[in-house]
């Protein structure tokens, strides 16, 4: 297999599949806006330039098979917030698809999200359950735009086109205000626990689990398709901070407020299609995944490199 490129190769899911392409023999470039400050092996082969700079795409060898596009910025109420987050990832999008055009790269893996879909009335939701009417916040917006444009050049420029649709990615390498690792610093810290929304219940996927779906969805070329990578299960936020509290013996104060602006209350993935065709079966439970990044937290973040 030729070159693989992995946009967004500092951040949670870069890191970790970056680690496993290389630890499969994979020639690997990682383009990131900031160093990767979790491992020196991949800080080595990242390029430090924001997706928007077109430089950064400068002296890139030609023979790459595939482009991974992680790079996002990915809190859904920071968009609310300040919308210029989502457009700068439709526009880093547009531009690395643009990348692919001009230089003949045939296969390309969209990073999409579970917000696609909204909330919904309903159970397991598939990946037919689209409907723009239900798009929640402009980070939502950004992805649905981002895959309109990747179908879009997948017709009209001969690429084979994936859409992975994770939803809460968690375990290591994250130091950001994400739930769990949000839920984990104040545990530790016996905070207050802030859950916006009493009964919100969603898919929650292990870093592993997440990252052995990629693998099999670059393994999927030629071909092309969208598919929700989860675990397949709803969990109730309540019960992760309980697990939380548990993990780390402590005294944190559960909060409950109503839901923020933006953000879904439901979601279970339907992974049958992946399951079906890729062979994706994801195996770590969340009391598992729970206690696998109390531990990695409880470190002190010691597994920087």
């Amino acid at each position: 297999m030729s070159n693989i490129l992995v946009t967004g190769s500092s951040g949670t899911i870069g890191t970790r599949l970056c680690e496993r392409l290389l630890s499969q023999g994979q020639t690997v470039i990682g383009i990131d806006k900031v160093p990767n400050k979790w491992n020196k092996d991949v800080q080595d082969i990242t390029i430090v330039k924001n997706l928007n700079d077109n430089s950064c795409f400068n002296n890139l060898p030609e023979d790459i098979f595939c482009i991974i596009h992680l790079a996002a910025n990915a809190r859904v109420y920071n968009s609310v917030v300040n919308p210029d987050i989502a457009k700068e990832n439709i526009d880093i999008t547009y531009n690395i698809l643009e990348f692919c055009r001009k230089n003949s790269i045939k296969n390309f893996l969209f990073a999409s999200s579970r917000e696609t879909y909204g909330n919904k009335d309903m159970g397991i939701i598939s990946e037919k359950e689209i409907d723009i009417a239900n798009c929640e916040s402009p980070y939502s917006a950004s992805k649905i735009a981002g895959e309109s444009f990747v179908n879009s050049y997948q017709k009209c420029y001969d690429m084979n086109c994936i859409n992975c649709r994770f939803s809460n990615v968690y375990g290591m390498y994250d130091d950001t205000d994400r739930l769990i690792p949000l839920f984990i610093s104040l545990a530790k810290q016996d905070d207050d626990i802030i859950i916006f929304g009493e009964e919100k219940c969603l898919d929650f996927t292990y870093i592993d689990d997440a990252v052995n779906g990629v693998i099999k969805l670059v393994n999927h070329f030629p071909n092309s398709g969208t598919f929700n990578i989860s675990k397949g299960e709803g969990v109730y936020l309540s019960y992760i901070v309980n697990l939380i509290k548990e993990e780390i013996d402590s005294s944190s104060k559960v909060v409950i407020k109503e839901n923020r602006e933006g953000e879904i209350l439901n979601y279970v993935g339907d992974i049958s299609l992946a399951k079906n065709l890729l062979n994706f079966s994801p195996q770590v439970s969340i009391v598992e995944g729970v206690r696998k990044s109390v531990q990695w937290y409880k470190n002190g973040l010691e597994n920087k490199q």
